[in-house]
């Protein structure tokens, strides 16, 4: 029997590469060559070739800057165009747990909520935080908007740009301006669990951010 470190590895494997198909596809539907995207999206060429071919996993905000630069939101980059719309001021969506698709990125395991409905005001997530070590993030992640952070379960550390790393428990919370750099590691002997709310990225989210992850 496989142990579960592996069969996470897999359907990781899995889940990134059917991303890195999306994204090509995405790409090609909206008639952009590489080099076309990496200048909207304020990527490396190389960087958004390795996702397409399943040679890298894309952080956080890399996916926001892939959005920005195809003019698509969050939800239909992870998953696709969303079904038939709902009347204004009804919109609803159920997610049930055992349909939560799973994006792995080498840090962090996300399982985004509410993919049926596109251009939300907040992108809600729940994120398994695999990292064990600061070291493992090239650079610190920041995107636009503001952030909310619950810990559901396990010890995480946060590491945030201008502020010393915080330990938070489970039942803890944390809210900060996205633009700071942070992220989150486990520091327990199990992978810690958080509810992520993103808020502010305005559907489209804007490309202009400091940094080059590559």
């Amino acid at each position: 029997m496989p142990s579960p470190e592996k069969t996470r590895s897999t359907e990781g494997a899995r889940e990134a590469g059917a991303f890195g198909l999306r994204l090509r596809r995405l790409r090609q539907a909206a008639g952009l060559t590489l080099k076309e995207l990496a200048e909207r999206a304020g990527l490396a060429i190389s960087t958004i070739s390795k996702i397409e071919n399943d040679r890298m996993s894309p952080t956080y905000d890399v996916l926001l800057r892939l959005a920005g630069g195809l003019a698509i939101d969050l939800t239909t980059l992870l998953e696709g165009p969303a079904p038939a719309s709902t009347p204004a001021g009804g919109r609803l969506d159920v997610t049930r747990a055992r349909d939560r698709r799973k994006l792995a990125t080498g840090t962090y395991v996300y399982e985004p909520f509410a993919t049926g409905l596109t251009r939300k005001g907040m992108d809600p997530t729940f994120v398994r935080v695999t990292a064990r070590s600061i070291e493992e993030f090239p650079d610190l992640i920041r995107h636009p908007g503001e952030e909310l952070v619950y810990v559901v379960s396990g010890t995480v550390e946060l590491h945030a740009e201008f502020y010393a790393p915080i330990r938070l428990e489970a039942g803890d919370s944390v809210y900060y301006d996205a633009t700071m750099g942070h992220a989150y590691i486990s520091v327990g002997p199990e992978d810690a669990t958080i509810l992520n709310i993103v808020c502010g990225t305005g559907g489209v989210p804007p490309v202009e951010l400091p940094g080059e992850a590559e």
